[in-house]
């Protein structure tokens, strides 16, 4: 894996946002990562929270939804991060949402599929709290003890509530690698993140049959949620990015998907240290075939404004548009981020002066509007940066000519103010159902 500076520097690059090294340049977002360290804190304490971060595009939403995850495993905790899509993701079906969120189930040591170090840490824990009690860990019946501390566990944490295939599909991943059959055991591992691909006959093993369906999924990921704490997590963060993708599916499918949204609110404070983080846009909240369609979700988060004024601390936690003092001071981070050869030559051709230019001649391209720069400025600026320490005849100050490039369909969009092209069959105010 690539230090973190190299890996901020190749995505912006490709105009990406870093999953590493992003705390190394944030700027102007101490409010709003005040809140959600706010939020990280009631979870490790016990409570369970939801929060949902609402900006327009290019505000940043992505950038702050992957620096509290970052945030949040330096506080010891796991996490998920799941983009909504319209294609490989119907939000509705919840057994779909748990399968995503157990793929990118991720902590500070294991960056993605983290259920099978999760639980070894946990039996881990078991060992070393028996053996500290004064268990020989090397008598024959220690497996055996072992085995019975994690079956009170289990029955202790769960509350003797979770569904029994959960319960026995632990115990038989222990049982197969208290035997060596490594590989079976992982295939159940499979089967408990939610994969729908793992063969009968290892299912068979744990005396399951089929899947699991949307309307247990929820009580598998309290069930989750326990073992991760039991593993020595502070708790669980889980983002939800870009849920305006609801707007763009039919109307059946974009109410059972704002109900879906509604439910785990709702349900959201029984879930103690399982902190839910959405983001969208103010259309999604806003706007009748969204947020503000279903009255029971939208009367639990409304947003509430008071001129300029917006408490973070209220449901709805609003980021404020980049300014171009903004994209300064995010410039003058990564200069003194970029690993260059000469450092001194660096600062000397990409000057503050340079800098200053560079901002206004990007956002006089795009009609001062900086809302669609971001990304179109941060590559530039690498750009520059690459071509300063790369060449020793490159001076940006008078080889540098801002052309813009194409913009894509989400800055388009936005550029031309715009609004969601939501399918031509909506019905009406979403009705309120239970879907799970």
């Amino acid at each position: 894996m690539s230090n973190p500076v190299e890996h901020v520097f190749e995505s912006l690059r490709k105009g990406l946002v870093p999953e590493r090294g992003i705390d190394t340049f944030a700027v102007g977002v101490d409010r709003p990562r005040g809140e959600l360290h706010r939020q990280l804190e009631l979870a490790a304490k016990g409570e369970g929270t939801i929060k949902f971060l609402r900006g327009g595009y290019g505000c940043g939403k992505t950038f702050m939804a992957r620096l509290a995850i970052l945030d949040a495993q330096q506080k010891g905790f796991a996490t998920s991060f799941v983009v909504v899509s319209d294609n490989d993701l119907k939000f509705h079906r919840f057994d779909e949402l748990y399968g995503k969120v157990m793929a990118e189930l991720s902590t500070a040591v294991c960056p993605r599929g983290a259920l099978g170090d999760i639980l070894d840490r946990w039996i881990a824990r078991i060992e070393d709290a028996l053996i500290e009690a004064g268990v020989d860990e090397d008598a024959p019946d220690f497996s055996a003890r072992v085995r019975k501390r994690l079956d009170e566990d289990l029955a202790s944490l769960t509350g003797g509530k979770a569904p029994q295939d959960f319960v026995r599909v632990i115990q038989t991943i222990f049982d197969l690698k208290e035997k060596g059959e490594i590989a079976e055991a992982g295939a159940l591992i499979s089967w408990l993140a939610g994969s729908g691909n793992v063969s009968a006959s290892a299912k068979k093993a744990a005396s399951i049959k089929g899947d699991i369906e949307s309307r247990d999924a929820l009580e598998y990921l309290r069930g989750v949620l326990e073992i991760v704490k039991a593993a020595g997590y502070a708790g669980l963060l889980i983002v939800i990015d870009e849920a305006e993708t609801i707007l763009r599916t039919r109307s059946d499918s974009r109410h059972k998907s704002l109900n879906g949204i509604r439910q785990i609110a709702d349900a959201s404070g029984s879930y103690p240290g399982l902190f839910w983080l959405f983001t969208g846009t103010p259309e999604f909240f806003d706007s009748r075939q969204g947020v503000a369609g279903l009255t029971a979700l939208h009367d639990r988060i409304r947003f509430l404004k008071q001129g300029k004024f917006a408490s973070p601390r209220q449901a709805q936690l609003e980021l404020e548009p980049f300014d171009a003092e903004r994209l300064r001071g995010v410039a003058l981070r990564l200069r003194d981020l970029y690993p260059a050869k000469d450092r001194d030559r660096l600062e000397r051709l990409v000057s503050t002066a340079f800098i200053d230019r560079l901002v206004a001649e990007v956002t006089k391209g795009f009609k001062g509007d900086v809302g669609v720069v971001p990304r179109q400025f941060l590559r530039e600026f690498v750009n520059v940066l690459d071509s300063t320490d790369d060449f020793d005849d490159y001076d940006p100050n008078t080889e540098y000519a801002f052309t813009p490039e194409p913009l894509n369909a989400e800055e388009q969009h936005r550029l031309h103010g715009g609004q969601v092209e939501v399918p031509d069959d909506d019905d009406g105010p979403v009705p309120v159902e239970d879907v799970w």
